[in-house]
C-alpha cells in the first residue's frame, strides 16, 4: 500500500519558463515513481528507448525532439547502482547532443553518498566522483532528495535543490496513536534530519551513540542519550540497507525502557533479510518512501510506503517556472 501526502501541484501547460516546454524522461531505475510524477503533473513521459545489448552495454534513442525544451530526467541511482548510473550518464549525454534547452537530473536516491569523505588513507571520495560524472554528462541542474550528507550539494558546480521528507513523515506520524512521542537520531550525524521531524511534531529528540569495530566495521550501540523510558520512539534515518545498525538501536531503545519503536527511513534499499532483522528487533512499523523501488515480496507489514511523487512534482514545476523551491519547507 502506497500512501501519498498531497501537495498543491498547479501545472496548466502554459509556458512561463525561459527554457521551453516541460518534458519528463524516466530511466529504468524507478519507472513507477516517474509514472506517479507524470500523472501528478499531467505531463506524459517521453520514451528514452533504453536498450541493453547482450554484452551489457546500454543504448538510448529518445523518441521525441528535445531541442530547446526544459527536460527533467528522473533516475535514482539505486541498486544495481552502477547500471543505473550508466543509464543516467547516457541519457544526459543524448539530451545534450539533442540540443535540449536545459536538463535537470532528478535523483531521488544518490548512490555512493556514504562515501563523501576520506576516513582512511588512500581512499576515494566516490560521492564527489559521481557528481563530476553527472555534470560532465550534461546535467545543468540537480534535484536531490535527502542526501546522506548535506555537504554533497557542494560537490556540484551547477545549481542544486535538496528536498527533505520530514513533512511527509510528520504528516503520517500524526495519524498514528503515538503516546509521549520521542524522535531518535541514530547518531550525531543524523541530528538535523531527526530534528526537522521533531520540530514538525513538537516532540523531544534523543540520540544514539555507536562505534564501529574490526575490519568489517560492525556497529555496536553503546548508549542512548535522552528520555525514552515509557515513550513511543521513532528512529529517523536516511537509508536502510541491511537493517543491522537500526535493528541494534531498536533493541537498545527497548532495553532503555521504550514503549514502542518505529523506524522512518527515506530510502528503503533493504538488501537481504533486512526486514526480518527489524521484525526480530520488535520494530512495530518501518515507514519508508518510494525513492527506491521495493520488490513485491517485501511489501506489507511492517513496511509502510509513502510516495514522494507529489513533492517532487511540485519541485519540478517550481524549477521549471523559475520559482523558489525552498518555500516548500517554510
Amino acid at each position: 500500500m502506497i500512501g501519498r501526502i498531497q501537495t498543491a501541484v498547479e501545472y496548466t501547460g502554459t509556458e512561463t519558463s525561459p527554457w521551453g516546454e516541460l518534458k519528463l524522461i524516466s530511466g529504468g531505475a524507478n519507472p513507477i515513481l516517474a509514472g506517479r510524477i507524470a500523472e501528478t503533473l499531467d505531463v506524459p513521459l517521453t520514451d528514452p528507448r533504453l536498450r541493453h545489448f547482450p554484452d551489457g552495454e546500454i543504448n538510448v534513442k529518445i523518441e521525441d525532439s528535445m531541442r530547446g525544451h526544459d527536460v527533467f530526467v528522473i533516475q535514482p541511482t539505486s541498486p544495481p547502482v552502477n547500471e543505473h548510473l550508466m543509464e543516467l550518464f547516457i541519457i544526459l549525454d543524448a539530451l545534450r547532443r539533442a540540443s535540449a534547452g536545459r536538463v535537470t537530473a532528478v535523483v531521488p536516491y544518490y548512490g555512493y553518498a556514504r562515501k563523501e569523505r576520506k576516513t582512511q588513507p588512500r581512499e576515494p571520495i566516490s560521492a564527489k566522483l559521481v557528481a563530476n560524472f553527472i555534470t560532465l554528462a550534461g546535467a545543468d541542474r540537480l534535484l536531490l532528495f535527502d542526501l546522506h550528507a548535506e555537504a554533497i550539494e557542494g560537490f556540484f558546480d551547477v545549481p542544486t535543490d535538496h528536498l527533505s521528507p520530514h513533512r511527509i513523515f510528520a504528516e503520517h506520524l500524526k495519524t498514528l496513536n503515538l503516546q509521549h512521542l520521542t524522535i531518535v537520531a541514530p547518531d550525531a550525524g543524523g541530528g538535523r534530519r531527526a530534528e526537522a521531524v521533531a520540530n514538525d511534531l513538537s516532540a523531544p529528540i534523543a540520540f544514539g551513540y555507536k562505534r564501529r569495530s574490526g575490519d568489517d566495521e560492525s556497529v555496536e550501540v553503546i548508549a542512548i542519550s535522552g528520555d525514552v523510558k515509557g515513550r513511543d520512539c521513532v528512529v529517523v534515518e536516511d537509508i536502510i540497507t541491511t537493517g543491522g545498525t537500526v535493528a541494534k538501536l531498536a533493541v537498545a531503545l527497548h532495553n532503555a525502557g521504550a514503549n514502542r519503536v518505529l523506524i522512518a527511513a527515506t530510502h528503503p534499499v533493504l538488501t537481504g533479510n533486512a526486514l526480518e532483522r527489524l521484525k526480530k528487533a520488535d520494530v512495530e512499523e518501518v515507514i519508508v518512501t518510494d525513492t527506491v523501488p521495493i520488490s513485491a515480496d517485501k511489501m506489507g507489514p511492517p513496511l509502510k510506503v509513502l510516495s514522494v511523487a507529489p513533492l517532487l512534482a511540485e519541485a519540478i514545476i517550481r524549477v521549471h517556472e523559475n520559482r523558489s523551491v525552498s518555500e516548500l519547507f517554510r
